[in-house]
């Protein structure tokens, strides 16, 4: 009985042996190893053999990235506003060594850097900053606890801020400045629409008045020319008449005369004021009017024909009188 007790304890024992000689690290964590309470080396993840009754274990360090929670408190701006901060941390430790004999509790220590960085960041900042540059704010944090948590072989990676609360006054006070703010947008807009539309309006009315004073402008140097061409159509039928009555052609001034007899006529039966219209009894007989000029062509013909200005040649001598009929 006495051997099976023995036999027991040596079993027990034993297996004590080996399970402190024999360490197996899990991938992504290392342990730190001493030796009668001083450190000695890391072990890496992988199966480790240790000095019985020597070596020890004494803390296992996670290697993987990790997240503390920054809790919320509150922060008072520089220009004496309220917020609420909260924010993540995201860490890794590089050095186990460092991290486990370097400071006391790393996560306490890294989430109470976090705070009070958070704190001296924000409350340099005006309120509209704040809530405008969260880029910054994290940018400026990660720079300062970074270096801070150096010495202890931590790596932080980021550092993000994750809610940014003003007190409802202010935020009810933001929501009116906003509205003020898009209303004054959209009557600045209002505006410019108007005065682009008038703009373009006066510049249309511009760009019709140059087309219609080119146009009157046109019409009138065409109205100028057709009167010339008029004028020296006149001129030129005019002279073929006057050229034709020195001949002695009777049949050119009845057509002159009685032409502008009844363009005459026409003009005035065509007249808004005139509403009754007299005729001539002698309309239809243009003749005699012809007859009565007759006479006058004659008397310029006889005192014209020599040049000179003395008396009639005799019926016997001289120019023949022109054949307008009998006298």
């Amino acid at each position: 009985m006495g051997g099976f007790i023995v036999v027991g304890i040596i079993v027990v024992l034993a297996f004590l042996i080996v399970a402190g000689t024999i360490k197996v690290v899990p991938q992504g964590m290392e342990f730190t190893v001493e030796r009668f309470g001083r450190f000695t080396r890391r072990l890496t993840p992988g199966l480790h053999i240790l000095m019985p009754f020597m070596d020890s274990v004494r803390y296992k360090i996670n290697m993987r990235e990790r997240v503390l929670d920054v809790p919320k408190q509150e922060v008072i701006t520089r220009d004496n506003a309220m917020v609420s901060v909260d924010a993540v941390v995201f860490i890794q430790v590089m050095d186990a060594a460092r991290a486990a004999y370097e400071v006391d509790n790393l996560d306490f220590a890294i989430i109470n850097l976090a705070m009070t960085n958070v704190r001296t960041v924000v409350g340099s900042m005006d309120l509209d900053q704040v809530l405008s540059n969260r880029d910054d704010i994290n940018a400026r944090l990660l720079s300062v606890i970074d270096a801070a948590t150096n010495p202890w072989g931590v790596k932080v990676t980021r550092i993000e801020i994750r809610d940014l609360s003003p007190p409802p006054d202010i935020t009810e006070a933001m929501a009116r400045q906003m509205k003020a703010e898009r209303l004054k947008r959209a009557e600045i807009l209002e505006a410019e629409g108007q005065k682009q539309s008038q703009i373009l309006k006066a510049e249309g009315e511009k760009q019709s008045q140059i087309l219609e004073a080119e146009g009157r402008r046109e019409a009138a140097f065409r109205d100028a020319e057709a009167r010339e061409r008029e004028a020296e159509a006149e001129a030129k039928a005019t002279d073929m008449v006057s050229k034709s009555i020195a001949e002695g052609d009777m049949n050119a001034i009845n057509y002159f005369l009685g032409l502008k007899y009844v363009e005459a006529f026409g003009k005035l039966a065509e007249s808004n004021q005139q509403r009754t219209v007299i005729v001539p009894a002698d309309f239809a007989n243009l003749t005699g009017m012809v007859a009565g000029l007759k006479a006058l062509v004659e008397d310029n013909g006889g005192t014209g024909g020599t040049g000179g200005g003395g008396a009639a040649p005799s019926a016997g001598g001289g120019r023949k009188p022109a054949p307008w009929g009998k006298e």
